[in-house]
């Protein structure tokens, strides 16, 4: 077992029972402080975050033959993703040891807490990297089942090529925001069935997208793929995304060429990267693959994660939110070393903060659909909510909240929140 992964391992932080941020995960992101200053790299810890770049300037990382100077001191982590797997494992190993409980270098120096550790509460969790490039994928066979079925019927559900390869389609990465940001509901062309021309209008069916994403780390030559079996090599770590979808604009759009407008205007992901390497304890067996997939995607081994997933709804007259599916991430089709591989298989290069997300994750019963679109089925079942309101798409107000976490021995692997709230439409 990797000693960072250690079940019994504790931190001089105080972390209270069920955090999803114990010394066993340490995730990456980038913050800045509310009272100001610039934004810089920082690791999760309990309730509180570790400044990496004052980490570095007090020589935190000397004897790091991995980490060169200054890897911590621009506002992203590009940088630090484009290293590579032996200098994340380095650095992670760096700061387990030195936030482990009875470490004399820092649980006994009040300085160190002082300078270096910021309560998550005082700091403002921003984007974890510059996005170059942003891909959504169509990973979860029962959601392309459940919406096939709505619309081709239940012989046509899947189309011909899906168990064949991981579909997808490039998305907008200027419109990736963190947790927190609020989602102006966004103006489309739609064509209501009873209408004789298309019409210009806010979204009437708003939607959000359960999903899990990855961050690129190092990059590869274009005209060279990833081979399937080196692709975990390139994934830094996993975010939850929220990939909101305006659902009568892409039904107008989408034919021929997929979704545009429809998906542009917003995708929230959590702001805490969790590393493969925090996550190699849960790895699992995902769905059995059938028709056996082309060579180039033949995976060897366990290739999913079991990452218990929570969507949660508050609308403006509910005290509280309510969870209204519950999923995980091993229900998915198609693993990541596997989107990647294909998304590389005609020599397309990748860089470093790329996002690839897995598209909505259904499972197999009710409770477990991804979407609006399909918990309500298309808006014919409305979905019932505290105090007697009901949602067949999302109303102005609500607030939509996606949680999730590994299940350990005493400890959570956790993500955060990613939580957005849906603004009114311009006028």
């Amino acid at each position: 077992m990797d000693p960072t992964n250690d079940p019994g391992l504790k931190s001089f932080v105080d972390v209270s029972p069920g955090s999803h941020f114990p010394i066993q995960n340490l995730p990456y992101g980038v913050f800045r402080p509310r009272e100001g200053g610039p934004a810089r790299p920082g690791v999760r810890i309990g309730d509180l975050v570790l400044d990496l770049r004052a980490l570095e300037e007090t020589g935190g990382f000397e004897g790091c033959a991995r980490l060169p100077r200054g890897t911590f001191a621009a506002p992203d982590l590009n940088a630090f993703l484009a290293l590579g797997r032996p200098a994340w494992r380095e650095a992670r190993e760096t700061l387990s040891r030195l936030l482990r409980a009875g470490e004399p270098r820092s649980a006994s120096d009040g300085s160190f807490r002082e300078r270096l550790l910021r309560k998550a509460a005082d700091v403002e969790a921003l984007l974890p990297a510059r996005i170059g490039d942003y891909t959504d994928f169509y990973s979860s066979k029962e959601h392309a089942t459940n919406v096939g079925i709505m619309f081709r019927g239940k012989d046509n559900a899947l189309m011909p090529n899906w168990v064949h390869l991981p579909v997808a389609y490039h998305g907008r990465a200027s419109s990736v925001v963190p947790s927190g940001t609020p989602v102006r509901r966004p103006r489309g062309q739609i064509k209501p069935d009873d209408a004789e021309a298309p019409l210009l209008v806010p979204t009437r069916q708003l939607d959000f997208e359960l999903e899990m994403g990855f961050l690129i780390g190092p990059g590869n030559e274009l005209g060279r793929p990833i081979p399937v079996a080196e692709a975990r090599d390139h994934v830094f770590g996993l975010v939850l995304v929220n990939d909101w979808s305006a659902r009568d604009v892409q039904r107008w759009e989408y034919q021929p060429l997929g979704p545009f407008t429809s998906k542009n205007f917003a995708t929230t992901i959590s702001p805490w990267v969790v590393t493969l390497d925090a996550l190699e304890p849960f790895r699992c067996a995902g769905p059995p693959q059938d028709p056996e997939p082309l060579p180039y995607l033949r995976e060897a081994g366990d290739g999913a994660h079991d990452v218990r997933l929570e969507v949660r709804l508050k609308s403006r007259e509910m005290d509280a939110p309510v969870a209204i599916s519950k999923s995980n991430s091993r229900y998915l089709y198609w693993s990541i070393a596997q989107q990647l591989a294909h998304h590389t298989i005609t020599g397309c290069n990748v860089r470093a903060g790329d996002l690839m997300a897995s598209g909505t994750i259904s499972g197999p019963d009710e409770g477990s659909r991804g979407s609006l679109l399909e918990l309500a089925w298309r808006g014919t079942r409305p979905l019932s909510l505290p105090g007697g309101g009901t949602r067949t798409f999302l109303e102005d107000g609500d607030t939509v909240e996606i949680s999730g976490w590994c299940e350990g021995n005493g400890y959570r692997i956790g993500f955060g929140e990613c939580r957005g709230t849906v603004l009114p439409a311009l006028d």
